[in-house]
Order: structure tokens, then sequence, then C-alpha cells
């Protein structure tokens, strides 16, 4: 299982980027999705995620009302709507997805990295 996450880069203080993210390879389901971020010298933080069935959604205080993920179920895909960016959100973002893989004995819950897309925002 793969999750490929694209859509960061450089972007002023209040403007706008969308991270999308996609998972492809075996798997039986995805449970769930999130948008983790890591800046330089902190840890890798939650930033929202989001249940994949229902579509339940959470949020870190930092980007609430300021950031939407969404999922497309069809596409297998993750996308984290950002607006209103500020200096301090600038980090590399992370894909995770809670994926069930089916082994010769049973299923399995595995979480899944995906490659980290750098986001600047800057004057």
């Amino acid at each position: 299982v793969q999750l490929q996450a694209s859509g960061g880069g450089l972007v002023q203080p209040g403007g706008s980027l969308t991270l999308s993210c996609v998972a492809s390879g075996s798997f039986y389901n995805i449970v769930d999705m999130a948008w983790y971020r890591q800046a330089p010298g902190k840890e890798r933080e939650l930033v929202a995620d989001i249940a994949v069935g229902g579509g339940i959604t959470s949020y870190s205080g930092g980007v609430k009302g300021r950031f939407t993920i969404s999922r497309d179920s069809a596409k297998n895909a993750v996308y984290l709507q950002m607006n209103s960016l500020k200096p301090e959100d600038t980090a590399v973002y992370y894909c995770n997805a809670g994926v069930v893989v089916s082994t010769p004995r049973d299923y399995q819950y595995l979480k899944i990295w995906g490659q980290g897309t750098q986001v600047t925002v800057s004057s």
C-alpha cells in the first residue's frame, strides 16, 4: 500500500493551498485518513483526520475554521483545503491512512505514511 501526496508549495500569508493524497496498492478497505505536519525542530503533529466511512472529521485547535479535510472514497483520496494560511503553518505535511489488508489467516489494520509535501507560508 502506498500513499502519494501532492499540492504543497510556497504561498503568501492569507493565501490558500489544497493538498491531495491518493492511496494505491492492495488493501481490503481504508478506515481512516489524516494529515500530519512537522515543522523544523518540532515534533510531528496531527492536523486533521477523517473517518472514510462516515465522514466524521476532527481538527487540531490551531487549524480549526481554516482547514477542511475531505475524502473521495471512490478515488481512495483525501484532501486538505487550507485557507487563511499563516507563517506558523509552514511545515512538511504528511498523509496517513489506516487500512485493512487481508493476510492468509486474517485481516490486519495498518497505519501507512506517505511522503511529505512541503508547505511554506511566507511573504
